[in-house]
């Protein structure tokens, strides 16, 4: 039996909003004797499960005098890093982190070249579609959200202001990266970020 005074130890060692895998803690034991250690926890208060197999050390707010969780993309992150995969977003995510909208995506989907999978938090839905390399292949923060936000919206219906707040975006980019990611984009979205230069 793991000592759940070690776990605690552990999970009292971490930050608030901390996400915590059961493979955190496989030094203190078997796989099903750390799943019921989690489980004693969860009932205890000290964690929240959000899935199998993956929990948070919750966080607490003085201000709005309630529980506070870390950011879904926080999650989608964690999970990358445990898997040594890299994740890109892509539609609703991109378009949301490039500032395009202010509407957060209840759906988040990444391409990976890690395990594709799904995961359900709640209400929300986490999706990793594995991909190719080459389609992660981008060097720029805002190029590589650029082209996933450009194909989400669809060259149909891009209308002048929203291509300008994308340029203007671009033009924060760093220019070597901005030009090597160019040549891995659509046609279409290539000549708009080619705008930024």
């Amino acid at each position: 039996m793991p000592s759940t005074v070690d776990i605690h130890d552990l999970i009292a060692s971490k930050p608030d909003k901390e996400i915590l895998f059961t493979e955190d803690f496989r030094e203190f034991g078997s796989s099903e004797a750390i799943k019921s250690a989690m489980h004693r926890f969860v009932k205890r208060g000290v964690l929240k499960r959000l899935a199998k197999g993956i929990y948070v050390k919750p966080g607490y707010s003085d201000l709005l005098k309630m529980e506070t969780m870390p950011p879904l993309e926080a999650l989608a992150q964690a999970i990358a890093k445990r898997d040594h995969a890299r994740i890109t977003p892509t539609g609703a995510m991109a378009m949301y982190k490039l500032g395009l909208t202010t509407q957060v995506p209840l759906k988040l989907t990444y391409l990976t070249d890690g395990s594709a999978r799904k995961i359900n938090i709640g209400k929300t839905e986490i999706t990793f579609k594995r991909v190719t390399p080459k389609k992660l292949a981008f060097k720029g923060k805002l190029s590589s959200l650029a082209i996933p936000a450009l194909s989400e919206i669809g060259q149909t219906n891009l209308d002048q202001d929203l291509e300008k707040r994308v340029i203007t975006q671009l033009k924060k980019e760093k220019y070597e990266d901005l030009k090597h990611d160019i040549r891995l984009a659509p046609q279409w979205i290539a000549e708009i970020m080619a705008k930024a230069l």
